[in-house]
């Protein structure tokens, strides 16, 4: 009789090892997925959210369509793009994907 108790002691100590040992890992594969996925995510979310704020008159934009234009007006949440010449349209603010940035033409002669 006292064998078979020592027998089941000794499994209910392994279970117990067993669930830490999994939930290690667990938390281990989730602190994983933040700092691989979520994190990066959050920071262009972040960084987009602060280019879109910071957008002024004449700014060189496209959209998420593809769409390359101008900005003429800033209204709240939308602007006015000119995408050819007296050819305006008016967005939502967080439709622009991206600033266009020219480089320096004169310094290429």
């Amino acid at each position: 009789m006292f064998i078979n108790d020592a027998y089941a002691a000794a499994a209910t100590a392994a279970q117990g090892s067993a669930l830490s040992g999994t939930l290690i890992q667990l938390a281990l594969i989730l602190l994983i997925f933040y700092f691989l996925l979520i994190r990066p995510q959050q920071k262009r979310n972040k960084a987009h959210q602060d280019m879109v704020a910071a957008l002024k008159v004449g700014d060189k934009v496209m959209t998420n369509g593809g769409v390359y234009g101008k900005v003429t007006k800033v209204n709240g949440t939308e602007l006015s793009l000119e995408i050819a010449p007296d050819v305006n349209i008016k967005i939502e603010r967080m439709a622009i994907s991206s600033l266009i940035v020219e480089k320096n033409k004169s310094a290429i002669k």
